[in-house]
């Protein structure tokens, strides 16, 4: 047992291995300076490397027996890890059989020496907190506000139009419910997390509060912002001071001084999943820190997700229902062929162009498309076979109308292409994209102005006079005074796309459009019928949402069960799969199967109940693989270091 100041390090670095605190010695140089959360060096004992790592704790003795090495600096003399961001760390590592280093990765960006100086001069103090902000509106009187008050998990539906802020900016009625919401917690002194897919909701939200919260209260934090600048506003949300910080799914993390609040605006939205190792959603970080911040939680959307769905259901989230019922005015219509050779050539149906027409009078008109380009799948024209590249096998694409076609995967040319089943070698377009219905549409009205949005064209706002915009999903821009019509197009397409969340998805980027809508706007829903044509028409997504549920229970389908998927070599993978024969019947195996990498894949099912046990041991195997011993072979390339993967809640198969 070591004596005097000791340091417990945890190193970043990606091997299961080294997830755990290293015991190291402060020297005597640097003892006035250590503190805990500091970013250090520390050496390591294999190859005398050096690696950075986070003191999370200081002790005067260490339970290793042998001599401890010595830190070997101090990076910076700020802290910059929280207590209770280590715990969150640690807490959804080992959920989701991950290494905490890879979370604090995203937690914690870069430093930047410039403003981290700039940052220790300035010594302003933030702007006053409100005093007597109003109510969150739009819902039961006073029931979001005890909620707020009282640190309850809620999930509040959105009301579905655009509103006028006082700056005479238009944004959705949801970002003013969370600047309200952020207004009464930041009038109690406590901070609040803002957490929203992308910069385009990030510009709402931070519209809304700048009409209800002193500006120097709040912070913005995401990926387009200059390093520099995301690391002097980490430093700032940091300081005992109340904040508003608003931000991307990497914002959960943020080290708010006596949190009092976390929302997640459209929690089902793909960009609220974190691709990068370990997998943690923003809303699975989101329910740890609010169980052991004791802050409020807050899920808005248009829609509810089937997760957050099994949460109600369950009793851990409260549904608050809306004070007064308030719906877009939705019309399911069939894809019928139009009598208009325009209307036919954009894929409108009669009714919906005939309203198109009479909305154009009198202001914008949205048309949502499924995909941006040109001709997004093109097949030979002789045998109508789908076209793939000769080289890799990806689907073809033209992206403009006088582009020269080319593959989605390798972005080879098609200018050679031959077709493999007839032997043709001419394309033909097959659906049209964004730039295909804007060209169309501008023929069918040509004295229109013609607006196209996607992610190649972002538009964040137009202004209230008569115009089309052509937006794909999720791109759609902000109208003064809401759009005249809606009109959604190729829902049939987007219900065929391969995912389990497929319906979920398409019924949210629906909604979301809908909700654009001037009050009493006709909004028409093109082609799709059934329960998920009822649901958008009759604004009962919770109805659908359980329904939803229901099925995946009998299914044994996410979120009624947690799913991890392992990928490993086959002997490897074998070896996994034994292991989990203790957890006995509270979970089932899918495959394995072959992937093209040469690993084999299993997809592991497991009740909540058994979740946590499953993760342990998945990292226990993860380690056992990673340090397994390699004898080269003479004459032999030398094999990398083997490797078992864990992701759970998979989007690819959740």
């Amino acid at each position: 047992m070591s004596g005097g100041p000791v340091a417990r390090v945890l190193v970043d670095s990606p091997l299961p291995q080294l997830d755990q605190l290293f015991d190291y010695a402060v020297p005597e140089r640097l003892s006035a300076v250590v503190r805990a959360g500091q970013r250090v060096r520390v050496p390591l004992r294999t190859g005398g490397r050096i690696a950075q790592g986070f003191i999370v704790e200081l002790t005067e003795t260490s339970e290793y027996a042998g001599r401890l090495a010595e830190l070997d600096d101090v990076v910076s003399g700020v802290p910059m890890l929280a207590d209770d961001v280590w715990r969150l760390a640690r807490r959804l590592a080992d959920r989701a059989a991950g290494n905490a280093s890879d979370i604090l990765r995203l937690a914690i960006p870069g430093r930047y020496v410039r403003a981290e100086k700039a940052w220790l001069a300035d010594q302003t103090a933030p702007g006053p907190l409100p005093v007597d902000p109003p109510p969150v509106t739009g819902y039961d009187e006073g029931a979001v506000e005890r909620g707020l008050r009282e640190g309850e998990r809620m999930t509040l539906a959105a009301v579905p139009q655009p509103v006028r802020l006082g700056s005479g900016a238009w944004v959705g009625a949801w970002a003013v419910t969370l600047a309200e919401a952020a207004a009464r917690t930041l009038a109690d002194d406590r901070s609040a997390i803002l957490v929203v897919p992308d910069y385009r909701d990030q510009e709402q939200l931070e519209a809304a509060l700048a009409d209800r919260v002193d500006p120097s209260r709040v912070i913005r934090t995401d990926a387009r912002q200059p390093g520099a600048e995301r690391y002097r506003g980490f430093l700032r949300a940091g300081e005992p001071v109340a904040r508003v910080i608003v931000g991307n799914r990497s914002a959960v993390y943020a080290p708010a001084h006596r949190l009092g609040l976390i929302a997640l605006w459209d929690d089902g939205d793909a960009l609220q999943a974190e691709p990068l190792a370990p997998g943690v959603h923003a809303r699975d970080a989101a329910l740890v820190r609010q169980e052991q911040s004791g802050a409020a939680l807050v899920f808005l959307g248009h829609t509810r997700s089937v997760d957050v769905q099994r949460l109600v259901e369950v009793g851990w989230v409260r549904a608050v229902p809306r004070a007064r019922a308030v719906r877009p005015h939705v019309v399911v219509t069939e894809n019928q062929a139009a009598a208009d050779e325009r209307a036919r050539a954009a894929r409108i149906p009669s009714t919906a162009w005939t309203a198109a027409a009479d909305a154009l009078r009198a202001g914008p008109v949205l048309v949502q498309v499924a995909q941006p380009g040109y001709a997004p799948s093109l097949v030979c024209d002789t045998c109508r076979q789908p076209a793939s590249c000769t080289t890799c096998g990806g689907a073809l694409t033209s992206p403009t109308a006088t582009g020269a076609a080319h593959c989605r995967l390798c972005g080879r040319s098609a200018a050679d292409w031959r077709c493999a089943n007839c032997d043709g070698t001419r394309l033909r377009g097959v659906t049209a994209g964004s730039a295909r219905t804007a060209e169309d549409l501008g023929r069918a009205f040509p004295a229109v102005r013609i607006v196209r949005s996607d992610g190649e064209r972002p538009v964040l706002t137009v202004d209230s006079t008569p115009q089309l915009v052509v937006a794909t999903r999720g791109a759609e821009p902000i109208a003064e005074g809401g759009y005249r019509a809606v009109l959604l197009l190729d829902g049939e397409r987007m219900l065929v796309r391969e995912s389990l969340r497929v319906a979920e998805d398409c019924l949210r980027w629906w909604s979301n459009a809908a909700a654009l809508a001037a009050p009493g706007a006709p909004v028409f829903l093109v082609g799709v019928s059934g329960a998920i044509g009822t649901a958008l028409a009759t604004w009962r997504h919770d109805r659908w949402a359980s329904a939803e549920l229901a099925a995946r229970r009998e299914l044994r389908f996410p979120p009624a069960v947690r799913v991890a998927t392992v990928r490993a070599r086959r002997e490897h993978l074998e070896h996994a799969l034994a292991a989990l024969d203790e957890l006995g019947g509270a979970i089932d195996v899918l495959g394995p199967v072959p992937e093209d990498s040469g690993l084999e894949r299993a997809i592991v099912r497991a009740d909540y109940g058994a979740a946590n046990r499953l993760a342990e041991v998945l990292k226990a195997e993860q380690i056992r693989v990673a340090t397994e011993r390699r004898r080269p072979v003479a004459g032999q390339p030398v094999r990398k270091a083997p490797t078992l993967r864990v992701r759970f809640d998979d989007p690819e198969v959740s």
